[in-house]
């Protein structure tokens, strides 16, 4: 199984058993980071660049321009549009 396939699977089960990120899978790169923004049905393509903010707290740069604030709070994945 590839790493988005994991990804995939560890922002499934958040989003649908309330599983919290930080247990199911670290969302450090970028291709986690476009199927997080993906399944919150965000317009993005793929993530082209992420800064780190914090533990579990990213600025994703998407190949379409949009930029989103990926974060947990609460067990949750957040994904917040900046701009």
């Amino acid at each position: 199984m590839t790493k988005l396939e994991h990804a995939l699977i560890a922002a499934g089960a958040t989003l649908c058993l309330s599983v919290p990120v930080a247990q199911a899978q670290d969302i450090s790169d970028a291709d986690d980071l476009t199927a997080v923004i993906a399944l919150q049905a965000k317009p993005c393509g793929r993530v082209v660049s992420a800064e780190k903010r914090g533990d579990n707290d990213y600025v994703a740069t998407c190949q379409d321009g949009n930029r989103y604030r990926v974060y947990v709070r609460d067990g949750r994945v957040v994904v917040e549009k900046i701009g």
